[in-house]
């Protein structure tokens, strides 16, 4: 979980933004896991505060930077999140959830619309980073079969500040 940060600069506090993830701990729940992976596949909650008083909407990632890709593994993409929208209940990346549209839920590199969770071919643990992102747009105007890893670099083309929390997991752990 990303810590507060406090800085003083002429007697003003700024905060940086935060990210809670309750249940997402460093060794990643199996719930959490993708169903081929002996999961449930479902999100986990999410809430974050302390945004930049400019953001105009937000979006949300789960990336794994360890995926045996030469871009990683992109395992859930959230955009066009109103701002006041500033938790989403576990589950909520499912598509029959009834949280589902709090944004608007693309394709993840499983094909899927919406979360997937890890499943990481055997070997050793992969990182799975989970990321909010405030954004100085109100939206994008894609198509949910929108791939990825363009629709990631335009999130960050238009990112004003972020915060992430990671966990682990291994093929196998139980």
């Amino acid at each position: 979980m990303k810590k507060l940060l406090i800085f003083l600069i002429g007697g003003i506090m700024i905060y940086a933004m935060n990210l809670k993830a309750p249940d997402f701990k460093e060794r990643i729940p199996l719930k959490y896991v993708y169903s081929l992976c002996g999961g449930e596949n479902i999100s986990p909650e999410l809430m974050w505060d302390n945004f930049p008083v400019e953001t105009k909407s937000f979006a949300i990632t789960m990336f794994d930077p360890d995926a045996p890709t030469d871009h990683g593994w992109w395992h859930w993409i959230v955009v066009n999140i109103p701002v006041n929208v500033t938790h989403f209940p576990e589950g909520a990346g499912n598509p029959d959830s009834p949280y589902f549209n709090l944004g608007y839920q693309t394709l993840n590199d499983y094909g899927e619309i919406g979360y997937g969770g890890p499943c990481p071919p055997p070997g050793s643990p992969h990182r799975y980073i989970i990321t909010v992102y405030a954004l100085d747009i109100e939206g994008f105007e894609v198509s949910r079969d929108i791939n990825p890893q363009i629709l990631s670099e335009a999130i960050k083309e238009h990112t004003i500040e972020s915060a992430s929390v990671m966990g682990y997991y291994q093929r196998g752990w139980r």
